[in-house]
């Protein structure tokens, strides 16, 4: 019997090393219940967990990113109250800061289904889906991970970028969905590496000062739920 059950974790504003030491804490436990499990011929469920965070502004850099996609100095970074680091997930340099729903799920892809690609789709079919309910229509750009608005135009824009690792079937790292978001901050990058796009918000889309985030994750969770035929606890 596969678990489908997903431990909901809604960790408010937090340091981005300090949640990615926890991802990988739960990570790490996942895939040693899994070895052993093998190991020992056991069948003992495997976990699953979905983090909601907010965090202080920070640019990450997965493991094939450029550096030079990082238009700042380490004084300029410090001026602007931003942190830097080189992570492990797939992907170029995004963006984390404040007003951005982030979620990080940690699923032992086994309780679910064996296909890397598929999941990735199911993240962005979450995202399209909770924007169809504020009335946009986003898409999905080939060859491109992540949700964008008006693919195809010159005014293509992203709204949420993603990047996952993922070993033994196990996830970490996951979608970051623009709502509130100081978009001035991307002006200090090349967004995922890509020369030329733009980036939006939710609230900049809608016209309207905020948001509800509590509300943006009800919907994403509704989502989530129902692709990945899960239930959170």
């Amino acid at each position: 019997m596969k678990n489908k059950t997903v431990g909901l974790e809604d960790l408010g504003f937090k340091d981005y090393k300090q949640i990615w030491d926890y991802q990988e804490t739960l990570f790490n436990g996942i895939v040693d219940l899994k070895i052993r499990n093998r190991r020992e011929g056991l069948d003992e469920e495997t976990p699953n967990y979905l983090l909601f965070v907010e965090h202080p502004h920070v640019y990450t850099l997965g493991k094939s990113g450029d550096a030079d996609n990082l238009l700042l100095s380490e004084t300029q970074l410090e001026s602007k109250g931003a942190t830097f680091y080189r992570i492990n997930r797939g992907g170029d340099i995004t963006y984390h800061g404040p007003g951005q729903v982030v979620g990080y799920p940690i699923l032992d892809l086994e309780n679910f289904f064996t296909d890397i690609h598929k999941y990735l789709r199911f993240l962005e079919e979450a995202i399209i889906l909770t924007l169809e309910e504020y009335g946009l229509k986003c898409s999905r750009s080939e060859g491109e991970t992540g949700v964008w608005l008006d693919v195809g135009t010159p005014f293509a824009r992203k709204i949420c970028a993603m990047g996952v690792r993922a070993s033994r079937w196990v996830t970490m790292h996951g979608f970051a969905l623009n709502v509130n978001v100081d978009l001035g901050y991307f002006d200090n990058i090349i967004p995922c590496g890509i020369r030329g796009k733009a980036v939006t918000s939710l609230n900049v889309e809608l016209g309207v000062d905020k948001v509800d985030e509590q509300q943006v994750k009800e919907k994403i969770m509704k989502h989530f739920a129902a692709l990945f035929d899960a239930t959170f606890v």
